[in-house]
């Protein structure tokens, strides 16, 4: 009877802590040791009433990222109004874990710590997820260690308190949680202010809202709090006890209602309410503008949208558009900059009016970006001015008055006055009738003028063209058989570009007897140029190498000339004139990325940040964004050319392996340089875009720390970048790394995440290392990077 009582105990003990647990958990409280793990289904930490719940959503619904956040579970949309800061995204299998004197800690599934809430000495009695939307740890003396109150994301609940130097941030878009361009504050002199963020370091801009509750006379009458209170109505309070009202007085219907004031994307405050017994499914949340207060002046305050970007108010809300011509510059923040698709700059391939055009906007207006005035003057001649002028990229025109503007363009807007012309100078397609392409500088081959025939006469002339060309083409074939010659054409293998066709001799010309050399690499030497006014880089292949020079050339022409991005060299012509097979290139006034990095005067960290970001976004438009997947296969310093802004582009296709839609990897012979090329060159398994982001990594690192790939101290000792890298990040000494770079040390929060990235890149197993659109996101600062392992634990012993 004892031994069988003993079972039967445990049972009901058993019982009895699971019924204890629930109990807890229904009360909103969480023990220490429980844990939540990111799946599609996974049951959340809920309140009491059940109105908010704590756990991972899946963003977006059905995608493999979950978000830890806090969100009203009983509205149907699931409305989020927490999450940790800068929403880092975790895959499947992810957990958050609530763990005695360290918090809440999420991490991912290899056990890497994400993000934690707060290490403290203190022990934790427990988790409390509260009716207010309040989580809390509440510690041994049953008061909170910490609380997501303390430590809001963009959202205020009812009840939540603000003190002097609190704030939240937006987010960068509805579906992207990193942090955005705006943020709510409550200023040490005890004005409330909305002002923007640089997206790069954190800091501050200029307020484009203040709430007037300062008193440089009388600190007491100034704000301290801001108080979202238990009835729905948001306040500022002075120090001598008054309010200053943001939520109107009546404003707020009667009844019960949910409440939440969120900072949104597009840098309003907006204060919102759901009722809690709907009376239909199809119920959405009402909102209450909040601050700033006047919405047809948020486009004139300049901060609603990002630079070259147009503002104009849609349903009383901020809308940013790019003109034509622009495409943004983060495709997550419809608000933020746009880029310009093409640079209208005097040193980079500028033709004037041959290469670009005017277009009429309607009446758009960027108020701060003048550079001259000119009175008085017609729309014509207004128009013609900015057309000729390579630094005018608007103008407008008014009555007798014309305004010539240059990029970046700021505060951008629409505007009601019919009297304003807005002019857009925009690149000429290259799919419009040829009188609207740019006209080449030098001499071409003649072109068709049969269409100015009669019909009749130009079938015969057609005719007897081609047989012509049959004639001349067997003649030639057969005279090269005749000579001996190695040199085979590749007129088998046709040039499909409309870029412009050069003859050896201008180019000649062109280049002074190739006089003035620029670089040299396997297969070419590259020469300066200087086609009309504007200097070019020709680039003339080897012909002792004749059949890879003949595919080279063929690879380069057929796939840069498909290629359009900001952060690769651009194409502007070719030469194949009979064993003569030269690529004309745009012209990099500060030379290759190797010559700045290891000079005398190495470049800035800010500098150095924003060259590996462009190359990067370079290296993700080849292998995503193009219509054929692009491996480039030799990524280093000596193929990354600056521009006059000392911008990034990516520069020597010649050894990339074009890949069919829908093909991720190839067999194909070792190719790069040594120091670059990632493992799986050696093991004669197939490769992918991998082996690009493994050299990119190498790169990073080189960017990171000016250092070369391979070191040597003497002549017979030499040390491995990457495994440097790896054991100052290991014993975290970046700073001996970054060789005590002050910069870059006071960015120590971006220095970590560089280095991080770059040994994530590294990896030797191809498929540890991210794609390198989510390099991007990474450098950027869209998504958190978690702790690399050791690249290549078999070979590097402090592992």
């Amino acid at each position: 009877m004892a031994s069988a009582a003993i079972p039967l105990f445990l049972c009901f003990l058993t019982t009895f802590v699971h019924c204890v647990a629930a109990q807890q958990t229904n009360n909103g409280s969480v023990s220490v040791g429980a844990s939540l793990t990111a799946a599609p289904d996974a049951k959340p930490w809920l309140s009491r009433s059940g109105e908010f719940a704590f756990g991972f959503q899946q963003q977006p619904q059905g995608n493999d990222s979950f978000l830890l956040s806090i969100w009203y579970d009983k509205i149907p949309d699931r409305t989020i109004v927490w999450y940790p800061k800068d929403g880092p995204m975790v895959p499947r299998g992810s957990k958050a874990e609530l763990i005695n004197r360290r918090g809440l800690v999420l991490s991912d599934p290899q056990g890497i710590e994400v993000w934690t809430s707060a290490s403290s000495s203190n022990d934790i009695a427990y988790g409390l997820m509260n009716d207010t939307g309040n989580f809390q740890l509440v510690g041994s003396n049953s008061s909170p260690i910490w609380e997501s109150f303390d430590h809001p994301a963009d959202t205020m609940l009812p009840t939540q308190i603000m003190g002097i130097d609190g704030e939240i941030n937006s987010k960068m878009s509805q579906t992207n949680f990193s942090g955005g361009r705006f943020q709510l504050r409550l200023i040490r002199d005890g004005n409330l202010v909305l002002n923007t963020i640089d997206m790069f370091t954190g800091s501050a801009g200029d307020a484009y809202y203040a709430s007037g509750t300062n008193d440089a006379s009388n600190s007491t009458n100034s704000g301290y709090q801001l108080i979202f209170d238990v009835t729905g109505y948001l306040y500022i309070l002075r120090g001598n006890g008054q309010r200053f009202d943001l939520t109107t007085r009546g404003s707020l219907p009667s009844g019960d209602y949910y409440h939440r004031a969120t900072l949104d994307s597009d840098g309003i405050f907006t204060q919102y309410y759901y009722p809690k017994n709907p009376s239909s499914p199809n119920t959405s949340w009402e909102d209450i503008k909040i601050v700033p207060p006047n919405f047809d002046n948020i486009c004139d305050s300049g901060k609603a949208c990002g630079l070259n970007n147009i503002c104009s108010l849609e349903d009383n809300r901020p809308k940013c558009e790019c003109p034509q011509g622009f495409s943004l510059y983060d495709i997550n923040s419809p608000n933020g900059d746009c880029a310009p698709d093409f640079s209208p700059s005097c040193d980079q391939g500028y033709y004037g009016e041959e290469q670009f055009e005017l277009i009429e906007l309607g009446n758009v207006n960027w108020p701060g970006s003048d550079y001259v005035h000119l009175n008085p003057i017609n729309e014509q001649d207004c128009k013609t001015s900015c057309l000729k002028d390579c630094f005018c990229a608007v103008a407008l025109h008014r009555d007798i008055n014309c305004w010539k503007k240059k990029l970046p363009l700021s505060a951008g807007r629409k505007v009601p006055s019919d009297a304003i012309k807005t002019f857009f100078k925009v690149r000429k397609t290259s799919d419009r009738p040829s009188g609207n392409s740019p006209t080449p500088v030098l001499s071409r081959e003649s072109k068709n003028r049969a269409s100015l025939i009669l019909v009749g006469a130009a079938l015969c002339v057609v005719i007897i063209v081609l047989i012509v060309v049959i004639c001349v083409g067997f003649f030639r074939v057969y005279n090269q058989k005749a000579r001996n010659q190695p040199y085979q054409s590749i007129s088998d293998e046709a040039i499909e570009t409309t870029l412009p066709r050069f003859k050896y001799q201008e180019l000649v010309n062109a280049t002074d007897g190739f006089n003035d050399e620029l670089g040299q690499g396997a297969f070419g030497v590259v020469y300066k140029g200087l086609i009309g006014t504007k200097p070019v880089a020709v680039k003339k292949l080897h012909p002792v190498v004749q059949n890879n020079a003949q595919k080279e050339f063929k690879t380069e022409v057929n796939t840069i000339a498909r290629t359009h991005h900001k952060n690769l060299v651009q194409l502007l012509g070719y030469c194949d004139d009979g064993e003569q097979r030269l690529l004309i290139y745009e012209y990099m006034s500060n030379g290759t990325l190797a010559f700045y990095l290891f000079g005398d005067r190495p470049p800035s960290w800010n500098q150095r940040s924003n060259i590996a970001v462009g190359i990067a976004r370079g290296l993700s438009y080849l292998h995503e964004e193009c219509s054929a997947q692009i491996i480039h296969c030799d990524i280093k310093p000596q193929n990354i050319l600056l521009d006059d802004c000392y911008n990034a582009k990516i520069a020597d296709f010649g050894l990339a392996k074009l890949l069919k839609i829908n093909q991720s990897r190839t067999h194909t012979g070792i190719r790069g340089t040594k120091g670059y090329v990632a493992p799986e060159w050696f093991r004669n398994t197939p490769v992918s875009v991998k082996v690009d982001v493994y050299s990119f990594g190498v790169l990073l690192l080189e960017i990171i720390s000016c250092r070369r790939s391979v070191i040597f101290e003497s002549d017979n000792e030499f040390e491995i970048l990457t495994d440097l890298a790896w054991d100052f990040y290991h014993e975290g000494r970046l700073d001996a790394f970054v060789k005590n770079d002050m910069e870059a040390t006071n960015d120590y929060k971006k220095l970590g995440t560089f280095v991080m990235v770059g040994l994530w890149c590294i990896q030797e197993n191809p498929s540890l290392r991210p794609t390198m659109k989510k390099v991007v996101q990474m450098l950027e600062g869209e998504c958190g990077v978690t702790e690399p392992p050791c690249p290549s634990p078999l070979f590097v012993t402090s592992c």
